[in-house]
């Protein structure tokens, strides 16, 4: 609708920062405007970033990245509360490896990435219990981020959107809007092929499968992975959509 904010804040220092507002739910509802933002890591914000990331009123934000990644930029902007929540990175690593036994190929790269959303729910389904623990405490306005704002952040918010009652359809399409906002900084990595950053540059649609597929094998399915993985019971999922749903 017209009247709607922005779901895209084109700031200078910063690559895809987004409102997951505006969706609506399975139960006739929509997800709040200017409640959870997502984006990539907050520590080359300029000064006109700055004051509209104080203007929009976040407080506080909870950062997926590892521990190397969270010293090399670190959030600008002091009123915000940065709450850890370390997913270390593997990709270029394994992508490395890879060029070092001359097996690296686009397709190698995509299964890599595939791989790695798959290892979010087997190795890392603490940290996104840890982000819904802090999101039922009511922080809003926050924003998620990583280092990039697309992986780890991405498979973050399909789960907000999933447990808020977005239908997979549009978390699916706000998970690839990545691809329209996201600013590519591929300058630690330039020594890998082209075909092989673009598919790490990007998001796919096979990545986030590859993450809900790993929930199916391990937990039947999403409802149940919010349940047993994420520790989300019935009066906890209601509070998440008093919070950030409305009318």
């Amino acid at each position: 609708m017209s009247d709607s904010p922005a779901r895209h804040l084109a700031l200078q220092g910063a690559s895809n920062f987004r409102d997951l507002g505006g969706y609506a739910t399975s139960d006739g509802r929509t997800t709040r405007w200017r409640h959870i933002f997502r984006s990539n890591h907050l520590g080359q914000l300029t000064a006109e970033d700055i004051a509209i990331v104080r203007a929009l009123g976040v407080r506080s934000a909870f950062d997926f990245r590892g521990v190397e990644e969270r010293a090399a930029g670190v959030c600008v902007v002091n009123e915000i509360t940065v709450h850890s929540l370390p997913i270390e990175p593997t990709v270029v690593a394994s992508l490395r490896t890879e060029l070092a036994r001359g097996a690296l190929t686009a397709p190698v790269a995509l299964e890599l990435m595939r791989e790695s959303y798959r290892n979010y729910v087997r190795h890392n389904t603490h940290s996104f219990r840890m982000l819904f623990g802090h999101l039922l405490e009511d922080r809003a306005p926050l924003v998620i981020h990583c280092t990039a704002g697309k992986d780890r952040t991405g498979f973050a918010s399909a789960l907000i959107l999933h447990a808020l009652g977005v239908p997979e359809r549009v978390i699916a399409e706000d998970y690839l809007l990545t691809n329209r906002h996201y600013k590519r900084d591929l300058s630690s990595v330039s020594d890998l092929p082209a075909d092989v950053l673009d598919a790490i540059g990007s998001v796919n649609a096979s990545y986030l499968d590859a993450a809900f597929d790993a929930v199916g094998r391990d937990y039947g399915d999403v409802e149940t992975y919010l349940r047993d993985g994420l520790k989300l019971g019935a009066a906890d999922r209601t509070a998440l959509k008093e919070r950030y749903l409305q009318a």
